[in-house]
């Protein structure tokens, strides 16, 4: 797992080990391994990079003194260095360890475009980690000229601009080719639209790691963590050992959504997948699936669901499924049961309608895109979109339920845990039907005995994976090969298998 950390943490850590160093040190450190990754982006000799034309962005805090003291050792190295000033000073000791190895220092309250134009890397030292959402200027003019620029961007712990807890970005903010982040991952560095401004990610060790807290505030996965969390059949499973996922889905206008979502619960293992659905979408998911048990839903509310459907482990309610009294009544059965749960799309819909229906005792996850989760919450989309993780940490407390909130990147949050964050993620997913996919992926997770949490971020890892496998073609070794092609939900389905032997 890579662990993220928020500010108030990082910042007890470095207290911490900085009363156990000399002055200085700690910064010394970084600039050290900002000044070695800067090195590797120029593309020159480890030993030096003579002749390279650097342009340093600093304010007036310790993220500025970073830069400074890593431009002076990349003009020891032989490379022209020149740093422009936002505010109306800079870090003293930085300042004169960059005139003392050769570099200029400059103004930015003058016009710098030929230093923008012919610079080959550009270090945005302006704000640190205690710097808020949004640049203003002449920041903002600095990170405008930089963003327009040829240069490589490096950023120094993270994007100027952007929140380091959330990933928030209200206004401008530096958009990195690399981020080089010290001693611990700031969550904003990989939710978006932070994610998006900070680019591939270089987390230098500085020391930091016996003086940060566990748990973290924060995890995203790596491939073998996912490995780790999928069940396997042993010698002695059978159907029911294996889990039997029952879905109520889809209905006689979106027999689709009762299609996909079984094909991604068929495709998650599950020894037995149910079907409850209508008439039309029963036709469907038969032809598609023979080896799903189904059972056709007559349309009254006061139908036993349950008594009918037969033996499940866990449910997954919502796809297609409608939003008028009868699905409505077919959802509270679902939830009235002591088994887990998750609830997708229209399922959301009716829980926005009918908010009494949660909490549950039993474990719940809820899947929702941002416009479904701001119904939830009383609030707007874009509110949601620009602060993904505190608004599924906010519906996590309120509901009495586990979020997989969907979209560029998707976070998982539960009341008292860390957040998860999705690595796999990709746009290729932002078409129609795949949220189905997911639902049944991560159903069938939960009728095999993961907790909610982790059945979504297993479900949300592959199935992001399953995308890029099903949009990258393949050489004849096996090997993916340049290019991408446009996919739809079954792609995604028929992509799971090898999502799941990759790992």
């Amino acid at each position: 797992m890579r662990h993220a950390y928020q500010v108030a943490a990082v910042r007890a850590a470095e207290r911490a080990l900085m009363d156990q160093l000399p002055d200085g040190t700690l910064m010394r450190r970084a600039a050290a391994g900002l000044a070695s990754a800067c090195t590797a982006l120029l593309g020159r000799h480890p030993g030096y990079v003579y002749g390279a034309r650097v342009l340093v962005l600093t304010g007036t805090g310790d993220n500025g003194g970073d830069a400074l003291y890593a431009g002076a050792l990349l003009a020891r190295r032989g490379a022209a260095v020149t740093a422009i000033t936002a505010g109306p000073k800079a870090h003293e000791g930085g300042t004169a360890e960059l005139l003392g190895a050769g570099g200029r220092i400059v103004a930015g309250d003058a016009a710098h475009d030929h230093l923008f134009a012919t610079a080959d890397l550009i270090i945005d030292g302006l704000l640190g980690i205690g710097g808020r959402s949004g640049l203003r200027e002449p920041f903002a003019g600095l990170a405008r000229q930089a963003g327009q620029a040829d240069a490589t961007v490096v950023a120094v712990d993270l994007p100027s601009g952007i929140d380091t807890d959330t990933g928030a970005v209200e206004g401008l903010a530096v958009r990195a080719d690399v981020t080089v982040t010290f001693g611990a991952i700031k969550p904003g560095l990989l939710i978006d639209p932070g994610a998006r401004y900070a680019g591939a990610l270089d987390l230098v060790d500085i020391g930091l790691g016996p003086y940060l807290p566990d748990p973290p505030s924060a995890l995203a996965p790596q491939r073998d963590d996912i490995a780790g969390l999928l069940p396997r059949p042993g010698p002695e499973s059978d159907k029911y050992r294996r889990g039997v996922v029952g879905l109520v889905v889809g209905s006689d206008r979106f027999a689709g959504a009762a299609v996909l979502a079984t094909g991604g619960a068929v495709r998650g293992g599950a020894g037995m997948v149910r079907v409850v659905t209508g008439e039309v979408a029963a036709a469907a998911v038969r032809q598609w699936w023979p080896e799903v048990v189904i059972t056709v839903h007559p349309d009254a509310p006061d139908w036993d669901l349950i008594g009918s459907a037969g033996r499940v482990q866990a449910w997954v309610a919502g796809p297609g499924m409608g939003t008028g009294p009868d699905a409505a009544a077919r959802l509270a059965a679902v939830l009235s049961t002591d088994l887990p749960v998750l609830v997708d799309a229209d399922g959301l819909t009716i829980l926005s309608q009918q908010p009494g229906l949660l909490p549950r005792a039993a474990p719940t996850l809820i899947t929702p895109h941002a416009g479904e989760l701001a119904r939830l919450l009383g609030t707007d989309a874009a509110s949601v979109e620009a602060r993904r993780a505190e608004h599924a940490r906010r519906a996590a407390a309120s509901l009495g339920v586990t979020v997989l909130l969907k979209g560029s990147t998707t976070v998982i949050a539960a009341s008292g845990q860390p957040l998860l964050i999705n690595p796999t993620g990709t746009s290729w997913l932002a078409t129609a039907g795949t949220g189905d996919v997911l639902s049944g992926l991560a159903g069938a997770l939960l009728a095999q005995g993961l907790e909610p949490a982790q059945a979504g971020l297993a479900a949300a890892y592959l199935h992001g994976l399953a995308a890029r496998l099903a949009a990258a073609p393949h050489g004849r070794d096996g090997s993916l090969a340049p290019g991408e092609a446009p996919i739809g939900a079954s792609d995604v389905v028929r992509a799971l298998p090898e999502a799941f032997r990759s790992l």
